[in-house]
Protein backbone atom coordinates (compact mmCIF):
# COMPACT_ATOMS: atom_id res chain seq x y z
CA UNK A 1 0.00 0.00 0.00
CA UNK A 2 1.30 3.44 -0.92
CA UNK A 3 2.41 5.42 2.16
CA UNK A 4 0.31 8.44 3.12
CA UNK A 5 1.96 11.73 4.07
CA UNK A 6 0.78 15.11 5.28
CA UNK A 7 2.61 18.43 5.45
CA UNK A 8 2.68 20.05 8.88
CA UNK A 9 1.09 23.49 8.77
CA UNK A 10 3.37 24.74 11.57
CA UNK A 11 6.80 23.53 10.51
CA UNK A 12 6.43 22.45 6.89
CA UNK A 13 7.76 18.98 7.80
CA UNK A 14 6.51 16.00 5.78
CA UNK A 15 4.95 13.45 8.17
CA UNK A 16 4.23 9.79 7.37
CA UNK A 17 0.89 8.81 8.88
CA UNK A 18 2.06 5.41 10.22
CA UNK A 19 5.11 7.02 11.79
CA UNK A 20 2.90 9.71 13.31
CA UNK A 21 0.67 7.10 14.97
CA UNK A 22 3.67 5.31 16.48
CA UNK A 23 5.27 8.55 17.65
CA UNK A 24 2.02 9.52 19.36
CA UNK A 25 1.39 6.19 21.07
CA UNK A 26 4.96 5.86 22.35
CA UNK A 27 5.00 9.46 23.60
CA UNK A 28 1.61 9.11 25.34
CA UNK A 29 2.67 5.85 26.99
CA UNK A 30 5.89 7.51 28.13
CA UNK A 31 3.93 10.28 29.85
CA UNK A 32 1.65 7.73 31.57
CA UNK A 33 4.73 5.94 32.89
CA UNK A 34 6.20 9.29 33.97
CA UNK A 35 3.08 9.89 36.06
CA UNK A 36 3.33 6.46 37.71
CA UNK A 37 7.06 6.80 38.31
CA UNK A 38 6.58 10.32 39.65
CA UNK A 39 4.00 9.06 42.16
CA UNK A 40 6.46 6.41 43.34
CA UNK A 41 9.13 9.09 43.56
CA UNK A 42 6.88 11.24 45.77
CA UNK A 43 6.49 8.31 48.19
CA UNK A 44 10.28 7.88 48.28
CA UNK A 45 10.81 11.62 48.90
CA UNK A 46 8.27 11.70 51.73
CA UNK A 47 9.97 8.72 53.36
CA UNK A 48 13.53 10.05 53.10
CA UNK A 49 12.34 13.41 54.49
CA UNK A 50 13.26 12.88 58.18
CA UNK A 51 10.36 14.80 59.73
CA UNK A 52 7.76 12.99 57.56
CA UNK A 53 9.20 9.46 57.11
CA UNK A 54 5.99 8.23 55.48
CA UNK A 55 6.43 4.57 54.56
CA UNK A 56 7.57 1.48 56.46
CA UNK A 57 10.66 -0.29 55.13
CA UNK A 58 8.91 -2.86 52.92
CA UNK A 59 6.76 -0.29 51.10
CA UNK A 60 9.69 2.12 50.79
CA UNK A 61 11.80 -0.41 48.89
CA UNK A 62 8.79 -1.35 46.77
CA UNK A 63 8.28 2.31 45.78
CA UNK A 64 12.02 2.79 45.23
CA UNK A 65 12.20 -0.21 42.90
CA UNK A 66 9.20 0.94 40.84
CA UNK A 67 10.47 4.54 40.71
CA UNK A 68 13.93 3.58 39.48
CA UNK A 69 12.77 1.18 36.78
CA UNK A 70 9.90 3.35 35.52
CA UNK A 71 11.82 6.62 35.36
CA UNK A 72 15.35 5.69 34.27
CA UNK A 73 14.39 2.87 31.92
CA UNK A 74 10.71 2.77 30.90
CA UNK A 75 9.72 6.47 30.66
CA UNK A 76 12.95 7.49 28.95
CA UNK A 77 13.08 4.64 26.44
CA UNK A 78 9.42 4.97 25.40
CA UNK A 79 10.01 8.66 24.72
CA UNK A 80 13.32 7.96 22.97
CA UNK A 81 11.58 5.53 20.62
CA UNK A 82 9.21 8.37 19.70
CA UNK A 83 12.24 10.65 19.18
CA UNK A 84 13.94 8.05 16.96
CA UNK A 85 10.87 7.69 14.74
CA UNK A 86 10.53 11.49 14.55
CA UNK A 87 14.24 12.03 13.82
CA UNK A 88 14.25 9.43 11.05
CA UNK A 89 10.89 9.38 9.26
CA UNK A 90 9.73 12.96 9.92
CA UNK A 91 13.00 14.86 9.64
CA UNK A 92 14.07 12.88 6.56
CA UNK A 93 10.61 13.10 4.97
CA UNK A 94 10.34 9.37 4.30
CA UNK A 95 8.10 6.46 5.22
CA UNK A 96 8.83 4.54 8.39
CA UNK A 97 10.36 1.13 7.73
CA UNK A 98 8.12 -1.80 8.71
CA UNK A 99 5.45 0.04 10.73
CA UNK A 100 3.80 -3.29 11.57
CA UNK A 101 6.95 -4.28 13.44
CA UNK A 102 6.71 -0.89 15.17
CA UNK A 103 3.43 -2.08 16.72
CA UNK A 104 5.05 -5.39 17.70
CA UNK A 105 7.85 -3.42 19.36
CA UNK A 106 5.34 -1.25 21.20
CA UNK A 107 3.28 -4.25 22.36
CA UNK A 108 6.38 -6.02 23.74
CA UNK A 109 7.49 -2.89 25.57
CA UNK A 110 4.07 -2.33 27.13
CA UNK A 111 3.75 -6.01 28.06
CA UNK A 112 7.23 -6.15 29.55
CA UNK A 113 6.87 -2.92 31.53
CA UNK A 114 3.44 -4.04 32.75
CA UNK A 115 4.66 -7.45 33.94
CA UNK A 116 7.65 -5.98 35.79
CA UNK A 117 5.53 -3.31 37.48
CA UNK A 118 2.91 -5.91 38.41
CA UNK A 119 5.52 -8.06 40.13
CA UNK A 120 7.05 -5.07 41.92
CA UNK A 121 3.68 -3.82 43.17
CA UNK A 122 2.76 -7.33 44.24
CA UNK A 123 5.46 -6.96 46.89
CA UNK A 124 7.78 -9.87 46.16
CA UNK A 125 10.30 -8.15 43.88
CA UNK A 126 11.55 -5.15 45.87
CA UNK A 127 15.14 -5.59 44.68
CA UNK A 128 15.54 -1.95 43.58
CA UNK A 129 16.50 -1.02 40.04
CA UNK A 130 19.91 -2.69 40.33
CA UNK A 131 18.37 -6.04 41.41
CA UNK A 132 21.75 -7.15 42.76
CA UNK A 133 22.14 -10.88 43.38
CA UNK A 134 21.87 -12.68 45.74
CA UNK A 135 18.62 -10.71 46.21
CA UNK A 136 16.08 -12.57 44.12
CA UNK A 137 12.92 -11.27 42.46
CA UNK A 138 10.01 -13.19 40.98
CA UNK A 139 11.01 -14.79 37.62
CA UNK A 140 8.38 -12.67 35.85
CA UNK A 141 10.18 -9.53 37.06
CA UNK A 142 13.21 -10.46 34.95
CA UNK A 143 11.06 -11.74 32.07
CA UNK A 144 9.24 -8.39 31.92
CA UNK A 145 12.54 -6.50 31.66
CA UNK A 146 13.72 -8.87 28.90
CA UNK A 147 10.49 -8.45 26.91
CA UNK A 148 10.74 -4.67 27.26
CA UNK A 149 14.36 -4.78 26.06
CA UNK A 150 13.47 -6.93 23.04
CA UNK A 151 10.73 -4.46 22.07
CA UNK A 152 13.16 -1.54 22.38
CA UNK A 153 15.74 -3.42 20.30
CA UNK A 154 13.17 -3.93 17.52
CA UNK A 155 12.47 -0.18 17.59
CA UNK A 156 16.20 0.49 17.17
CA UNK A 157 16.30 -1.73 14.07
CA UNK A 158 13.20 0.02 12.67
CA UNK A 159 15.01 3.34 13.12
CA UNK A 160 18.09 2.00 11.32
CA UNK A 161 15.89 0.57 8.59
CA UNK A 162 14.21 3.95 8.13
CA UNK A 163 17.61 5.55 7.55
CA UNK A 164 18.21 2.98 4.81
CA UNK A 165 14.78 3.72 3.28
CA UNK A 166 15.52 7.46 3.25
CA UNK A 167 18.91 6.89 1.62
CA UNK A 168 17.47 4.49 -0.96
CA UNK A 169 14.53 6.72 -1.83
CA UNK A 170 16.73 9.87 -1.82
CA UNK A 171 14.42 11.88 0.44
CA UNK A 172 17.33 14.07 1.65
CA UNK A 173 20.57 15.43 0.22
CA UNK A 174 24.06 15.15 1.66
CA UNK A 175 24.54 13.90 5.22
CA UNK A 176 21.72 13.16 7.61
CA UNK A 177 20.76 16.14 9.83
CA UNK A 178 22.61 16.57 13.12
CA UNK A 179 19.47 15.78 15.15
CA UNK A 180 19.08 12.50 13.25
CA UNK A 181 22.78 11.80 13.76
CA UNK A 182 22.32 12.30 17.51
CA UNK A 183 19.41 9.86 17.47
CA UNK A 184 21.63 7.40 15.57
CA UNK A 185 24.27 7.65 18.30
CA UNK A 186 21.56 7.06 20.92
CA UNK A 187 20.41 4.03 18.94
CA UNK A 188 23.93 2.56 18.75
CA UNK A 189 24.40 3.01 22.50
CA UNK A 190 20.95 1.47 23.05
CA UNK A 191 21.93 -1.67 21.16
CA UNK A 192 25.04 -1.99 23.37
CA UNK A 193 22.95 -1.34 26.48
CA UNK A 194 20.29 -3.90 25.59
CA UNK A 195 22.97 -6.49 24.75
CA UNK A 196 24.56 -5.94 28.18
CA UNK A 197 21.14 -6.37 29.79
CA UNK A 198 20.47 -9.60 27.89
CA UNK A 199 23.87 -11.02 28.85
CA UNK A 200 23.08 -10.66 32.56
CA UNK A 201 19.26 -10.76 32.82
CA UNK A 202 18.74 -13.99 30.89
CA UNK A 203 20.99 -16.06 33.21
CA UNK A 204 19.47 -14.24 36.19
CA UNK A 205 16.01 -15.30 35.00
CA UNK A 206 17.25 -18.90 34.77
CA UNK A 207 18.74 -18.56 38.26
CA UNK A 208 15.40 -17.33 39.64
CA UNK A 209 13.74 -20.40 38.08
CA UNK A 210 16.26 -22.70 39.78
CA UNK A 211 17.87 -23.76 36.50
CA UNK A 212 21.21 -22.13 37.41
CA UNK A 213 22.54 -22.67 40.90
CA UNK A 214 24.75 -19.62 41.36
CA UNK A 215 25.56 -16.20 39.87
CA UNK A 216 28.70 -14.47 41.06
CA UNK A 217 27.71 -11.09 42.60
CA UNK A 218 30.84 -9.29 41.36
CA UNK A 219 30.38 -10.56 37.81
CA UNK A 220 26.71 -9.54 37.99
CA UNK A 221 27.58 -5.97 39.01
CA UNK A 222 30.21 -5.52 36.29
CA UNK A 223 27.90 -6.69 33.49
CA UNK A 224 24.71 -5.10 34.88
CA UNK A 225 26.24 -1.64 34.95
CA UNK A 226 26.94 -2.03 31.25
CA UNK A 227 23.15 -1.77 31.01
CA UNK A 228 22.32 0.36 34.06
CA UNK A 229 24.65 3.27 33.48
CA UNK A 230 24.54 3.04 29.69
CA UNK A 231 20.78 3.57 29.88
CA UNK A 232 21.65 7.11 30.92
CA UNK A 233 24.08 7.45 28.01
CA UNK A 234 21.15 6.75 25.64
CA UNK A 235 19.37 9.57 27.44
CA UNK A 236 22.33 11.95 27.11
CA UNK A 237 22.68 11.40 23.36
CA UNK A 238 18.91 11.73 22.89
CA UNK A 239 18.38 14.83 25.00
CA UNK A 240 21.32 16.62 23.39
CA UNK A 241 19.68 15.86 20.02
CA UNK A 242 16.55 17.48 21.50
CA UNK A 243 18.62 20.56 22.47
CA UNK A 244 19.86 20.92 18.88
CA UNK A 245 16.35 20.30 17.53
CA UNK A 246 14.74 22.99 19.69
CA UNK A 247 17.51 25.47 18.86
CA UNK A 248 16.80 24.87 15.16
CA UNK A 249 13.01 24.92 15.54
CA UNK A 250 12.77 28.13 17.57
CA UNK A 251 15.69 30.13 16.21
CA UNK A 252 16.55 28.56 12.87
CA UNK A 253 19.94 27.91 14.52
CA UNK A 254 22.64 25.75 12.99
CA UNK A 255 25.63 24.31 14.89
CA UNK A 256 28.79 26.41 15.01
CA UNK A 257 30.57 23.53 13.31
CA UNK A 258 28.57 20.53 12.16
CA UNK A 259 31.71 18.38 11.95
CA UNK A 260 32.82 19.24 15.48
CA UNK A 261 29.36 18.45 16.88
CA UNK A 262 29.36 15.12 15.09
CA UNK A 263 32.84 14.30 16.38
CA UNK A 264 31.60 15.10 19.90
CA UNK A 265 28.81 12.58 19.38
CA UNK A 266 31.33 9.99 18.18
CA UNK A 267 33.28 10.32 21.44
CA UNK A 268 30.12 9.10 23.16
CA UNK A 269 30.19 5.85 21.18
CA UNK A 270 33.90 5.26 21.75
CA UNK A 271 34.41 6.48 25.31
CA UNK A 272 31.24 7.33 27.22
CA UNK A 273 30.47 3.76 28.31
CA UNK A 274 33.61 3.63 30.45
CA UNK A 275 31.84 6.01 32.86
CA UNK A 276 29.86 2.95 33.96
CA UNK A 277 32.91 2.06 36.06
CA UNK A 278 32.26 4.84 38.56
CA UNK A 279 29.70 2.48 40.13
CA UNK A 280 32.42 -0.15 40.49
CA UNK A 281 35.43 1.77 41.76
CA UNK A 282 35.08 0.36 45.27
CA UNK A 283 34.61 -3.20 43.97
CA UNK A 284 37.42 -5.78 43.78
CA UNK A 285 36.12 -7.06 40.45
CA UNK A 286 38.12 -4.53 38.41
CA UNK A 287 41.91 -4.25 38.37
CA UNK A 288 43.66 -1.23 39.87
CA UNK A 289 45.31 -0.45 36.54
CA UNK A 290 41.92 -0.25 34.80
CA UNK A 291 40.49 1.95 37.55
CA UNK A 292 43.45 4.32 37.29
CA UNK A 293 43.17 4.52 33.49
CA UNK A 294 39.41 4.94 33.63
CA UNK A 295 39.43 7.76 36.18
CA UNK A 296 42.66 9.53 35.27
CA UNK A 297 42.74 9.39 31.46
CA UNK A 298 39.68 7.73 29.97
CA UNK A 299 37.31 10.03 31.87
CA UNK A 300 38.65 13.07 30.02
CA UNK A 301 37.75 11.49 26.68
CA UNK A 302 34.28 10.64 27.98
CA UNK A 303 33.71 14.22 29.17
CA UNK A 304 35.09 15.91 26.06
CA UNK A 305 31.95 15.34 23.99
CA UNK A 306 29.62 16.84 26.57
CA UNK A 307 31.92 19.86 27.01
CA UNK A 308 31.73 20.49 23.26
CA UNK A 309 27.93 20.20 23.17
CA UNK A 310 27.69 22.46 26.22
CA UNK A 311 29.51 25.12 24.21
CA UNK A 312 27.96 24.63 20.78
CA UNK A 313 24.26 24.43 21.77
CA UNK A 314 24.08 27.87 23.45
CA UNK A 315 26.64 29.06 20.88
CA UNK A 316 24.40 28.24 17.92
CA UNK A 317 21.48 30.01 19.65
CA UNK A 318 23.65 33.09 20.23
CA UNK A 319 24.81 33.10 16.61
CA UNK A 320 21.20 32.90 15.36
CA UNK A 321 20.05 35.63 17.75
CA UNK A 322 22.90 37.96 16.78
CA UNK A 323 21.99 37.51 13.11
CA UNK A 324 18.53 38.81 14.06
CA UNK A 325 20.05 41.96 15.55
CA UNK A 326 20.34 41.10 19.26
CA UNK A 327 23.92 42.36 19.47
CA UNK A 328 23.97 44.68 22.49
CA UNK A 329 26.51 43.59 25.07
CA UNK A 330 27.33 40.01 25.90
CA UNK A 331 23.89 38.72 26.76
CA UNK A 332 21.14 40.60 24.88
CA UNK A 333 20.72 37.45 22.77
CA UNK A 334 19.93 35.52 25.93
CA UNK A 335 17.78 38.18 27.61
CA UNK A 336 15.65 38.50 24.48
CA UNK A 337 15.19 34.73 24.13
CA UNK A 338 11.58 33.48 24.52
CA UNK A 339 11.75 32.65 28.23
CA UNK A 340 7.95 32.54 28.38
CA UNK A 341 7.87 29.70 25.85
CA UNK A 342 8.11 26.35 27.73
CA UNK A 343 9.81 24.78 24.71
CA UNK A 344 12.76 27.14 25.14
CA UNK A 345 12.78 27.55 28.93
CA UNK A 346 12.57 23.79 29.45
CA UNK A 347 15.42 23.16 27.04
CA UNK A 348 17.72 25.88 28.40
CA UNK A 349 17.09 24.95 32.04
CA UNK A 350 17.84 21.35 31.08
CA UNK A 351 21.14 22.45 29.56
CA UNK A 352 22.18 24.56 32.57
CA UNK A 353 21.13 22.05 35.25
CA UNK A 354 22.59 19.07 33.39
CA UNK A 355 25.93 20.85 32.92
CA UNK A 356 26.41 22.60 36.26
CA UNK A 357 24.88 19.92 38.52
CA UNK A 358 24.94 16.62 36.64
CA UNK A 359 28.12 17.16 34.62
CA UNK A 360 30.37 18.64 37.29
CA UNK A 361 29.24 16.17 39.96
CA UNK A 362 29.57 13.23 37.57
CA UNK A 363 33.17 14.05 36.66
CA UNK A 364 34.05 14.65 40.31
CA UNK A 365 32.56 11.41 41.58
CA UNK A 366 34.19 9.60 38.67
CA UNK A 367 37.60 10.18 40.30
CA UNK A 368 38.66 7.01 42.10
CA UNK A 369 39.81 8.65 45.33
CA UNK A 370 36.79 10.96 45.73
CA UNK A 371 34.46 8.14 44.76
CA UNK A 372 35.48 6.23 47.88
CA UNK A 373 34.03 9.02 50.05
CA UNK A 374 30.65 9.28 48.39
CA UNK A 375 29.95 6.00 46.58
CA UNK A 376 27.45 4.53 49.04
CA UNK A 377 25.95 7.86 50.06
CA UNK A 378 22.88 9.69 48.86
CA UNK A 379 25.22 11.87 46.78
CA UNK A 380 24.93 9.28 43.99
CA UNK A 381 21.13 9.57 43.49
CA UNK A 382 21.59 13.33 43.85
CA UNK A 383 23.92 13.20 40.85
CA UNK A 384 21.73 11.07 38.65
CA UNK A 385 18.60 13.08 39.43
CA UNK A 386 20.57 16.04 38.06
CA UNK A 387 21.19 14.06 34.87
CA UNK A 388 18.06 11.94 34.35
CA UNK A 389 15.46 14.33 35.79
CA UNK A 390 16.88 17.85 35.56
CA UNK A 391 18.62 17.04 32.27
CA UNK A 392 16.80 14.39 30.24
CA UNK A 393 13.26 14.60 31.60
CA UNK A 394 13.14 18.40 31.39
CA UNK A 395 14.42 18.33 27.80
CA UNK A 396 11.77 15.75 26.86
CA UNK A 397 9.09 17.89 28.52
CA UNK A 398 10.22 20.86 26.44
CA UNK A 399 10.01 18.87 23.19
CA UNK A 400 6.53 17.62 24.13
CA UNK A 401 5.23 21.21 24.23
CA UNK A 402 6.34 21.45 20.58
CA UNK A 403 5.01 18.05 19.52
CA UNK A 404 1.44 18.53 20.80
CA UNK A 405 0.57 21.29 18.26
CA UNK A 406 2.57 19.57 15.48
CA UNK A 407 1.26 16.00 15.85
CA UNK A 408 -2.12 16.47 17.53
CA UNK A 409 -2.92 19.87 16.03
CA UNK A 410 -3.93 21.18 19.47
CA UNK A 411 -2.92 24.31 21.33
CA UNK A 412 -1.50 23.98 24.83
CA UNK A 413 -4.22 24.71 27.39
CA UNK A 414 -3.61 27.17 30.26
CA UNK A 415 -0.57 28.84 28.64
CA UNK A 416 0.15 30.74 31.86
CA UNK A 417 0.61 27.49 33.78
CA UNK A 418 2.60 26.05 30.88
CA UNK A 419 5.03 28.98 31.16
CA UNK A 420 5.43 28.28 34.88
CA UNK A 421 5.78 24.50 34.70
CA UNK A 422 9.43 24.17 33.49
CA UNK A 423 10.57 26.54 36.25
CA UNK A 424 8.65 24.62 38.93
CA UNK A 425 10.05 21.29 37.84
CA UNK A 426 13.53 22.53 36.93
CA UNK A 427 14.19 24.60 40.05
CA UNK A 428 12.58 21.97 42.29
CA UNK A 429 14.67 19.20 40.80
CA UNK A 430 17.79 21.38 40.81
CA UNK A 431 17.42 22.04 44.54
CA UNK A 432 16.53 18.39 45.17
CA UNK A 433 19.74 17.23 43.46
CA UNK A 434 21.97 19.88 45.02
CA UNK A 435 20.90 19.34 48.63
CA UNK A 436 20.87 15.57 48.24
CA UNK A 437 24.50 15.77 47.07
CA UNK A 438 25.25 18.00 50.06
CA UNK A 439 23.72 15.46 52.45
CA UNK A 440 25.71 12.70 50.73
CA UNK A 441 28.92 14.65 51.25
CA UNK A 442 28.09 14.56 54.98
CA UNK A 443 27.72 10.79 54.77
CA UNK A 444 23.95 10.15 54.58
CA UNK A 445 23.42 6.56 53.47
CA UNK A 446 22.23 5.91 49.93
CA UNK A 447 19.96 2.91 50.42
CA UNK A 448 18.86 2.96 54.05
CA UNK A 449 15.21 3.92 54.43
CA UNK A 450 15.66 5.63 57.84
CA UNK A 451 18.55 8.03 58.33
CA UNK A 452 17.70 8.23 62.06
CA UNK A 453 18.33 4.45 62.39
CA UNK A 454 15.30 4.10 64.67
CA UNK A 455 15.34 0.90 66.77
CA UNK A 456 18.86 0.05 65.56
CA UNK A 457 21.00 -2.04 67.94
CA UNK A 458 23.67 0.66 67.96
CA UNK A 459 22.78 4.35 67.98
CA UNK A 460 24.18 6.55 65.23
CA UNK A 461 23.53 10.15 64.28
CA UNK A 462 24.59 12.27 61.32
CA UNK A 463 25.66 15.91 61.73
CA UNK A 464 22.68 18.29 62.26
CA UNK A 465 23.36 19.88 58.85
CA UNK A 466 22.64 16.53 57.20
CA UNK A 467 19.10 16.47 58.66
CA UNK A 468 18.58 20.06 57.53
CA UNK A 469 19.73 19.24 53.98
CA UNK A 470 17.48 16.18 53.78
CA UNK A 471 14.55 18.33 54.94
CA UNK A 472 15.26 20.88 52.18
CA UNK A 473 15.64 17.95 49.78
CA UNK A 474 12.13 16.84 50.73
CA UNK A 475 10.66 20.31 50.12
CA UNK A 476 12.40 20.62 46.75
CA UNK A 477 11.33 17.08 45.82
CA UNK A 478 7.67 17.88 46.48
CA UNK A 479 8.03 21.05 44.39
CA UNK A 480 9.52 19.01 41.52
CA UNK A 481 6.68 16.45 41.76
CA UNK A 482 4.14 19.29 41.60
CA UNK A 483 5.90 20.55 38.46
CA UNK A 484 5.90 17.05 36.96
CA UNK A 485 2.22 16.50 37.77
CA UNK A 486 1.37 19.87 36.24
CA UNK A 487 3.18 18.82 33.05
CA UNK A 488 1.19 15.58 32.82
CA UNK A 489 -2.11 17.39 33.40
CA UNK A 490 -1.30 20.11 30.84
CA UNK A 491 -0.33 17.64 28.14
CA UNK A 492 -3.30 15.31 28.70
CA UNK A 493 -5.72 18.26 28.79
CA UNK A 494 -4.15 19.78 25.67
CA UNK A 495 -4.39 16.53 23.68
CA UNK A 496 -8.02 15.98 24.75
CA UNK A 497 -9.41 19.50 24.98
CA UNK A 498 -6.94 21.94 23.40
CA UNK A 499 -8.20 24.30 20.73
CA UNK A 500 -7.30 23.35 17.15
CA UNK A 501 -4.13 24.98 15.88
CA UNK A 502 -4.64 27.64 13.25
CA UNK A 503 -2.57 26.53 10.26
CA UNK A 504 -0.06 29.11 9.09
CA UNK A 505 0.04 30.03 5.43
CA UNK A 506 3.82 30.53 5.68
CA UNK A 507 5.42 27.79 7.81
CA UNK A 508 8.25 28.77 10.17
CA UNK A 509 11.84 28.06 9.08
CA UNK A 510 12.02 25.02 11.37
CA UNK A 511 11.98 22.43 8.60
CA UNK A 512 15.05 23.61 6.67
CA UNK A 513 16.99 24.34 9.86
CA UNK A 514 16.30 21.11 11.76
CA UNK A 515 16.20 18.78 8.75
CA UNK A 516 19.35 19.79 6.87
CA UNK A 517 23.13 19.73 7.08
CA UNK A 518 25.07 22.97 7.58
CA UNK A 519 27.04 25.32 9.86
CA UNK A 520 26.20 28.66 11.43
CA UNK A 521 29.16 30.15 9.57
CA UNK A 522 30.50 32.08 12.58
CA UNK A 523 32.40 31.57 15.82
CA UNK A 524 31.63 35.06 17.12
CA UNK A 525 29.73 34.05 20.25
CA UNK A 526 31.34 36.03 23.10
CA UNK A 527 28.43 35.52 25.51
CA UNK A 528 28.68 31.76 25.19
CA UNK A 529 32.42 31.84 25.81
CA UNK A 530 31.84 33.84 29.01
CA UNK A 531 29.28 31.23 30.14
CA UNK A 532 31.81 28.49 29.32
CA UNK A 533 34.48 30.23 31.41
CA UNK A 534 31.99 30.54 34.28
CA UNK A 535 31.30 26.82 34.02
CA UNK A 536 35.01 25.97 34.06
CA UNK A 537 35.56 28.24 37.08
CA UNK A 538 32.79 26.54 39.04
CA UNK A 539 34.12 23.15 37.94
CA UNK A 540 37.68 23.86 39.10
CA UNK A 541 36.54 25.30 42.44
CA UNK A 542 34.21 22.38 43.16
CA UNK A 543 36.89 19.88 42.14
CA UNK A 544 39.41 21.56 44.46
CA UNK A 545 36.93 21.63 47.38
CA UNK A 546 36.35 17.88 47.04
CA UNK A 547 40.07 17.12 47.04
CA UNK A 548 40.45 19.37 50.09
CA UNK A 549 37.61 17.51 51.80
CA UNK A 550 39.26 14.20 50.91
CA UNK A 551 42.54 15.40 52.43
CA UNK A 552 40.78 16.31 55.69
CA UNK A 553 39.01 12.93 55.73
CA UNK A 554 42.25 11.02 55.20
CA UNK A 555 44.30 12.84 57.81
CA UNK A 556 47.91 11.65 58.14
CA UNK A 557 50.16 12.04 61.15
Amino acid sequence: MKPVFRTCGITGLKIHDEAEKLIKVNAVTAIVVLAVGGLMGLLVVLTRWPSVHLLPADLFYLALTAHGIDILIVWCIFFEVAVMYFASSTLLGCRLATPKMGWVSYALMVLGAGITNWKVLEGNSSVMMTSYVPMQADPLFYLGLILFAVGALIACFIFLGTLVVAKDEKTYEGSIPLVTFGALVACIIAVYTIASGAIILIPTLLWSLGLISHIDPLMYKVVWWGMGHSSQQINVAAHIAVWYAIAAILFGAKPLSEKVSRMAYLTYIFFLQIASAHHLLVEPGLSSSYKIFNTSYGMYLAVLGSMIHGLTVPGCIEAAQRKKGFNKGLFEWLRKAPWGNPVFSGMFLSLILFGFLGGISGVTMGVEQINIMIHNTIYVPGHFHATVAAGTTLAFMALTYFLVPVLWGRQIVAPGLAKLQPYLFGLGMGGFSLFMMGAGTLGVSRRHWDMAFTDAAHAFSYPPAAYLMMGITGICGVLAVVGGALFVLLIVASVLFGKPVVKSAAPAPAAPAVASYGDAGTFSVPGTFVLALLFLTVFVLYYFVNWKYLASTWGMS
